[in-house]
């Protein structure tokens, strides 16, 4: 099956998951095209009602709007619900739905891919810094796969976004080559240095297959001009992952 349709198969599969009434983030990227475009279908049919939705970027802030999907803000949900506390605080968001770079699933000594922890590397479409804020507040974070994204280790097929301030990115890029890494400062399509929604520079890493992801990311976050990375560890409770006969697995986090 063509690599966009197991795309979509997979996205579709997983906005069965949101229900009417729902806070939801909303992921970035052509996997989540798909996913986007199956919730404004839903709100039209009136399938889903009562929801509003958190964008991770501009560009999913734009497409969302066009589509007529409803916009919420973190502010405006803490302003509205009267349960938060600071001592006794929930994760606001529902469900957040996003595609992923490459996944990993389980310990890399076993032979079980079907469940177990869940790495994800993501930014390879420049949202990582507001996609994890989104996962980091969710209650539900589920991601959505083809097959082909399915690692043994985290790096072997993609390489790491790292999220800098301009003010540092050449020393945080000396460090991070320090690491191992071969490293790049993204350029958009006129050769010029690529801007985040942020403002902020991306440094794209190649590890090479990563034996200690948590380690790394401890590294990574310990360096005060990086802004974030695109480690995702442990975050995402499934994985909808296509496969090329169309049928769409579910991982599912173990404890």
């Amino acid at each position: 099956m063509e690599k966009m349709n197991l795309k979509k198969i997979a996205a579709e599969r997983a906005v069965e998951e949101i229900k009417p009434g729902m806070v939801v983030g909303l992921g970035t990227g052509s996997t989540f095209q798909f996913a986007l475009e199956r919730i404004a279908e839903k709100i039209k049919s009136g399938e889903l009602y009562n929801i509003v939705c958190i964008p991770s970027s501009d560009r999913t802030e734009a497409e969302a709007k066009r589509l007529g999907i409803p916009l919420t803000s973190f502010e405006e949900q803490i302003n509205t619900n009267s349960q938060l506390s600071a001592f006794n605080f929930p994760q606001i968001i529902d469900v957040t739905i996003d595609g992923a770079d490459e996944v990993t699933v389980g310990h890399p000594e076993s032979d079980s891919s079907n469940e177990g922890s869940i790495n994800v590397i993501k930014g390879g479409g420049g949202a990582l810094l507001k996609e994890k804020i989104l996962a980091q507040a969710t209650k539900n974070f589920f991601v959505i796969v083809d097959e082909s994204k399915i690692s043994k280790h985290l790096g072997e097929k993609f390489f790491v976004p790292i999220e800098v301030i301009k003010f540092a990115a050449s020393i945080e890029e000396k460090f991070i080559q320090s690491l191992g890494a071969k490293t790049s400062l993204r350029k958009n399509a006129n050769g010029e240095n690529y801007i985040t929604d942020e403002n902020n520079y991306i440094i794209d890493a190649t590890f090479g297959p990563i034996e200690n992801v948590e380690e790394l990311a401890r590294k990574l976050e310990q360096r005060a001009g990086i802004v974030e990375h695109g480690l995702f560890v442990g975050m995402a409770k499934k994985v909808f992952r296509s496969m090329s006969n169309g049928e769409v697995k579910e991982i599912v986090v173990s404890n």
